[in-house]
């Protein structure tokens, strides 16, 4: 299995993807509210966040486990790798390689452009990891975002039902922020530090700075849209009686 994995790790990412969007096929089975099916682009996002609920479950419960099982996971970014980690990696560019597919194809790629982007950032970062089999272990600290990323899509999916006032939403929007600090923000200026700590002697470290930069930058715009929307909000006049903006869904759902 591991000589599989390791000898056509671009194959193995492609039969990953094709994995995610049966997942996605089978989700269909579930019901959709109806308050989502009012919208075009709210009804595409809710198919998209379920499936994304289930890689970022998955994967970030599966980095956590990594580095706990293996400690070295957290010190030796560079070189140290396990077959289960590999395999992480390749599960999870695979998730990546059928969202950024499913953005373009369904034409919202305009709307989610800032997705894209990173996608590719990381599908590059991750593609690199597993053909020369090193910064595996960067690899899986970086899925320790994950980990946020099912608050974040909870809360999101929470936004398209209109539930901003219910209890639920409280008390998702103060895990989120908890998570965002301790797992997205604390993991991205860690990965950041090794590299510029490391920087004479890591591999391309010239580019995976510049890579963790441009990701920095993003994450840190989020979060002060993530503050603004949730814990300073504007007046109610740009606030519809759902609790959703007056204006495209799309904007709406950028905070």
């Amino acid at each position: 299995m591991e000589t599989l994995l390791k000898g056509y790790p671009g194959t193995v990412v492609v039969l990953f993807s094709l994995v995610f969007r049966l997942v996605y096929w089978l989700l269909q089975g579930l019901q959709v509210p109806q308050v989502v099916q009012q919208d075009a682009f709210r009804l595409w996002k809710w198919k998209n966040l379920s499936l994304s609920l289930v890689h970022s479950t998955l994967t970030g419960t599966w980095a956590v486990t990594c580095a706990l099982v293996w400690p070295e996971t957290l010190s030796n970014l560079h070189s140290f790798q396990t077959p289960q980690s590999y395999l992480l990696v390749c599960v999870s560019t695979g998730y990546f390689v059928h969202d950024a597919c499913d953005i373009i194809l369904t034409k919202n790629a305009r709307g989610s452009w800032e997705f894209l982007v990173h996608h590719a950032l990381v599908i590059w970062c991750f593609m690199y990891a597993l053909y020369t089999e090193v910064y595996v272990a960067g690899a899986v600290i970086a899925l320790f975002v994950e980990v946020n990323s099912v608050t974040l899509h909870m809360r999101l999916m929470l936004k398209l039902l209109g539930a901003q006032s219910t209890p639920i939403y409280y008390i998702i929007k103060f895990a989120n922020l908890f998570t965002y600090v301790t797992f997205r923000l604390s993991t991205q200026f860690y990965l950041t530090w090794y590299i510029i700590y490391n920087y004479s002697w890591l591999d391309h470290s010239g580019y995976f700075l510049a890579s963790m930069m441009a990701m920095n930058a993003m994450i840190l715009v989020y979060f002060y849209r993530l503050l603004r929307a949730d814990f300073f909000p504007r007046s109610k006049k740009h606030t519809g009686q759902n609790g959703t903006h007056n204006n495209n869904s799309k904007k709406f759902l950028s905070d």
